[in-house]
């Protein structure tokens, strides 16, 4: 029996089916429901209970609570809708993106200085909850370049607390990895809370916060630091004895020590590196050749060196540092907390400053491929799964996990169908804990430094391309930015690197938003109902007031919106090459065009008595007023569409000083919830009048009501 409830159409729609034919249904009705206070009564009882018409459901009815789980959890989803025809290619997308995110994850844990297994853990319990949460078909959470060094940072930076608390003796190798560990996870407890915060108070825009410059000149200063480090890795050089010291300082320790460069870890290390670029310019020249973009690069590369590691003996026979013997097990849940000796205040710092690089990144990486896929994400259900993710995989020794563009990818070239490709890359990293690593036992560890190499020269890859860009379209500031943070990241260290990068942003910002929107318009030279704004016109001949020939006043009172507002081509910036602006003496024509608010207001007086002494806001204020005194100042609304209180107390501030000086102060085309505030506010008691439709309509009443002769 049809259910009629689930048929209802919605208000104003008609109802219809299969067996009825459409032409012979009948008109809907004309009538309204009677109005009540909220608008239209949706046709139910106040307190019944059920579906609406407008078609959103009640939470009493399971089905508000399956539509919410479906949203927030959102594997509930699309796991029961999921098409078989699909597993195939997810599973093969799962498998291409563990080949490279397990020689990652081992890689990427030496930058923690952190034992290997828990890089393997980062890449597995994250991306196993994100797997469930996340709104990205594409996103491959686990270990990245910039966020394990950032990590590594902080865990060197508190391991000096630790020998110092040891000193003058040594900790031992247990005490010392114990309390890397507890560093790591404490930061990823943190980091994961901050980004659950963002997300639950939908502040996902904040993600466009950091200008581009900044985070380009961040990245590619971290890329600079992570070569210099794993540069001396490959070259077998011993690391420095200063437990915390400055990328610029390891890069001068390394250069003197070339001297005591291992020949034999040089070799194989760099021989790697080139054959991972050598192997990428090729997929490169060749990308339509489809099994050459499939190869598995780093996991070619780390069976290779291995196998030869292993016959040639380099650990023994020739001095390689070789990965060793590493116990591979699945991790255990153990509660994070700050360790003894450990400063809280900087793991907080850390974990603020990783959350912001890890959810600029991540939700620009999902949000490009989903675009390119034509599907939909929330940058605010994005960071409560990325939050989730490292809250839970900070229970089980994982260090902050965040989204890779690499992998993201590689999981897109894979023509991945949903986040089950990502569940099946976690149950390989399973499987490589419980069986792999035991193989790895001859593996260099240079060659593990080459892969990470390799990973941040494809980083480094857009910031030449940027430079010129930036270069090309002398955009001088963003260019100075881009290299002043990245030098500083690399001279002084990347936690320098990312807070003047975040600082610098917000000062742009506020400083940007701090400016109100305002022109000087002048009236053209072609056209006496145009008006355009002023760049640098000359003012108009002294004790000239123009009259404009709008035709008569009745017609202009007449007239509405769409019809003064025409002719009043105030929100065109462009000219002719004959037309020029030209300045209206004694009046000052001023369009806003945005919402003032608290922010904005501050700056509009300051700019107003600038307009009036120079028409230019061009002009170095140094120079001699070159303007008439003001007699009376037009306001153009047009782009104010709102004004909070504080802004509308600074505007009548003006408006007093104005009528203070018997200057008449004019509102044109004011829109009506902007209208109610000037009401409420008494701004005609100040002096404001505001019953103008047009710029032209007001220059009438000026001149009628100042008696200042028209010209011919």
């Amino acid at each position: 029996m049809h259910n009629s409830s689930e048929g209802t159409p919605l208000l104003g729609e008609r109802s219809s089916s299969p067996s009825t034919p459409e032409h012979l249904l009948p008109a809907p009705s004309q009538t309204p429901t009677p109005r009540r206070r909220g608008g239209y009564q949706s046709g139910r009882r106040r307190g019944q209970r059920g579906s609406t018409a407008l078609g959103r459901v009640s939470s009493f009815d399971p089905k508000w609570w399956v539509q919410r789980a479906r949203y927030y959890v959102p594997i509930t989803g699309w796991l029961p809708n999921y098409q078989a025809s699909n597993l195939v290619v997810d599973v093969k997308a799962g498998f291409m993106v563990a080949c490279l995110l397990i020689p990652q994850a081992l890689s990427y844990s030496s930058l923690t200085h952190l034992p290997p297994a828990y890089g393997l853990y980062t890449a597995l319990v994250p991306a196993l909850v994100y797997g469930m949460l996340g709104t990205s078909r594409h996103l491959s959470m686990g270990p990245e370049a910039l966020i394990s060094v950032l990590t590594g940072t902080l865990v060197k930076g508190q391991l000096k607390h630790l020998y110092g608390a040891y000193s003058p003796g040594m900790p031992p190798a247990d005490t010392v990895e114990h309390f890397s560990t507890a560093v790591a996870s404490a930061v990823a407890l943190l980091s994961g809370l901050f980004t659950f915060a963002l997300g639950m108070f939908r502040l996902g825009f904040l993600d466009s916060m950091i200008s581009e410059s900044s985070l380009r000149g961040f990245i590619s200063g971290t890329a600079i630091v992570i070569i210099i480090g794993q540069s001396r890795i490959m070259l077998g050089i011993a690391a420095a004895s200063s437990v915390h010291s400055t990328p610029w300082n390891d890069f001068k320790f390394m250069l003197s020590h070339l001297d005591q460069t291992h020949v034999m870890t040089a070799i194989v290390s760099l021989g790697a590196l080139l054959f991972l670029r050598l192997l990428r310019a090729v997929k490169s020249r060749f990308k339509a050749t489809t099994w050459l973009q499939q190869i598995p690069d780093t996991l070619v590369v780390i069976v290779l060196t291995t196998a030869l590691s292993w016959v040639a003996k380099l650990g023994e026979e020739h001095g390689v540092v070789i990965f060793g013997k590493v116990d591979g097990d699945l991790p255990h849940f153990r509660l994070p907390r700050v360790p003894t000796y450990a400063d809280t205040k900087d793991i907080v710092s850390s974990a603020i400053t990783i959350t912001m690089i890890g959810v600029v990144e991540s939700v620009i990486v999902a949000r490009e491929y989903a675009s390119r896929n034509h599907y939909a994400v929330s940058s605010n259900r994005e960071l409560v799964a990325l939050g989730v993710s490292n809250a839970v995989g900070s229970a089980f020794g994982a260090y902050p996990a965040f989204g890779s563009l690499s992998r993201s990818k590689l999981n897109d070239r894979a023509q991945a169908k949903s986040q089950l490709s990502g569940v099946v890359t976690a149950s390989l990293v399973v499987a490589s804990l419980l069986g792999l690593l035991p193989y790895l036992f001859h593996l260099p560890r240079g060659v593990l430094a080459a892969i990470i190499s390799d990973a941040v020269i494809s980083l480094l890859s857009a910031t030449p391309g940027a430079v010129a860009f930036l270069f090309k379209v002398q955009a001088w500031s963003d260019l100075f930015l881009l290299l002043f943070i990245c030098f500083c990241s690399v001279a002084a260290s990347v936690e320098t690197g990312i807070l003047l990068a975040v600082i610098i942003s917000l000062v742009m910002v506020i400083k940007r938003s701090n400016m109100p929107r305002i022109k000087l318009l002048g009236r053209s030279t072609e056209n006496d109902n145009d008006f355009y704004p002023i760049d640098g016109a000359p003012p108009a001949a002294p004790g000239t007031l123009r009259r404009l020939s709008f035709g008569s006043s009745s017609s202009n009172d007449s007239q509405d919106e769409s019809g003064p507002q025409s002719r009043d081509n105030s929100s065109s910036g462009s000219l002719s090459a004959d037309t020029q602006a030209q300045h209206i003496d004694g009046v000052l024509v001023v369009r806003i065009e945005e919402p003032l608010y608290f922010a904005n207001a501050g700056q509009l007086h300051a700019r107003l008595n600038r307009m009036e002494m120079y028409g230019d806001m061009r002009t170095h204020p140094s120079e001699a007023p070159r303007m008439n005194p003001t007699r009376a100042v037009v306001f153009d609304l047009v782009g104010m569409s709102d004004i909070d209180g504080s802004a509308l107390e600074i505007l009548l501030g003006i408006v007093h000083e104005y009528s203070r000086r018997e200057v008449r102060v004019l509102f044109v085309r004011v829109c009506q919830g902007v209208r109610l505030r000037f009401e409420q506010a008494q701004m005609g008691s100040a002096g404001g009048e505001y019953d103008f439709s047009d710029i032209g309509s007001a220059l009438l009443h000026l001149e009628q009501q100042l008696c200042i002769p028209s010209s011919s």
